[in-house]
């Protein structure tokens, strides 16, 4: 006696979700928000990346403003407030670090094969996880501003100019979060993507105003200082907080946000389509 095995059909399979052909960009923001959610999660869920958040300003205004304060200008607190906007430039721009790392994580692990398998558009976690991890970096700039208040830091340009200053970093780290996920999706181990970061992220940040005015760094290195994307950003923040020239840092932060998330954007969301 034979038996006959016949497979199910598509109708007794089960429902299959339907994924719309084409997702209108008000629905793509709409479900990135929503993962957005997810990656804010992620915080809360691994207290001991706070604790990193909190202990990483802690080291580097005490290292720089007590170790270095008195060789670089004579005095540490007069280093201590030249320092500052600093210290929190280069905290948050190696903070963008994090983005890469966690999306690369996240493919070896599969996550993005399961958000494909849902209705939603297909860029949506790449921008959630970027949104997300804005708020990591606002909850560096508070950690940094609390320890140098702590010790004796005073921002002339009060509340307003130290908001000021913080959105701009903020809006500066969100353009370096697309150059930092395109180095997440092309790198093929998280541990690869830090390595890469690193090399891109260590040059821009010391070799800007951050640490060291460029007038008196060497003679060739001083002009590539000067025009240094960080450099702008630095003195922005300095002059918002501490008083000086605010309108061409500032413009030029902005310029420099426009023009590389116009070139990292598109690419990063290419390299993610091409590794998910």
């Amino acid at each position: 006696m034979s038996t006959v095995t016949t497979r199910p059909s598509a109708a007794s399979s089960g429902p299959v979700p339907h994924i719309p052909q084409r997702i209108s960009p008000l629905v793509t923001v709409q479900n990135g928000l929503q993962l957005t959610w997810r990656s804010v999660l992620k915080i809360k869920a691994n207290p001991e990346e706070v604790f990193g958040l909190m202990l990483q300003p802690v080291m580097f205004v005490t290292l720089f403003v007590f170790v270095f304060g008195q060789a670089m200008m004579g005095d540490w607190q007069t280093y201590r407030d030249f320092l500052m906007p600093g210290i929190i430039a280069q905290s948050v721009i190696f903070a963008t670090m994090g983005t890469g790392f966690s999306l690369s994580q996240d493919v070896e692990k599969g996550i993005f094969d399961r958000f494909r398998s849902l209705p939603i558009a297909r860029s949506a976690p790449l921008i959630g996880a970027i949104l997300g991890d804005l708020v990591r970096y606002a909850i560096t700039v508070v950690m940094v501003l609390l320890v140098g208040l702590a010790i004796g830091f005073r921002p002339e340009g009060g509340v307003v100019g130290v908001l000021s200053a913080a959105a701009l970093i903020l809006l500066f780290a969100f353009a370096l979060c697309w150059m930092s996920a395109f180095v997440g999706m092309l790198a093929r181990t998280p541990m690869a993507v830090q390595s890469f970061a690193m090399i891109l992220l260590f040059p821009l940040t010391f070799g800007s105003s951050a640490f060291v005015a460029p007038d008196d760094m060497p003679g060739w290195l001083a002009p590539i200082a000067a025009n240094n994307p960080v450099t702008h950003v630095v003195d922005a923040m300095r002059a918002l907080m501490i008083g000086g020239d605010v309108a061409a840092p500032v413009t030029w932060t902005l310029v420099w946000s426009v023009i590389i998330t116009a070139i990292f954007f598109p690419l990063a969301v290419w390299a993610y389509r091409r590794r998910t």
